[in-house]
């Protein structure tokens, strides 16, 4: 799913990240806009992850949505 894409679908997609990551609140998921890049930074900011490893969390993410 490219960026483009993903900004469009933000307002469905927020539902299941929410699901996904517990952690995101509403306010966080706001704030990212459907911005992969913003995403990446707030699980590395709740889940103390390393930037890679964020990174994979959400191309898993956007890849599962994408089979959907």
């Amino acid at each position: 799913m490219n960026a483009d894409v993903l900004k469009g679908k933000w307002l469905q997609l927020k539902g299941e990240a929410r699901t996904q990551w517990g952690k995101l609140t509403d306010d966080d998921l706001d704030q990212i806009e459907g911005n992969a890049e913003k995403m990446v930074g707030k699980l590395q900011e709740r889940y103390g992850y390393a930037r890679d490893e964020a990174q994979r969390e959400v191309d898993g993410f956007l890849s599962r949505q994408e089979s959907v």
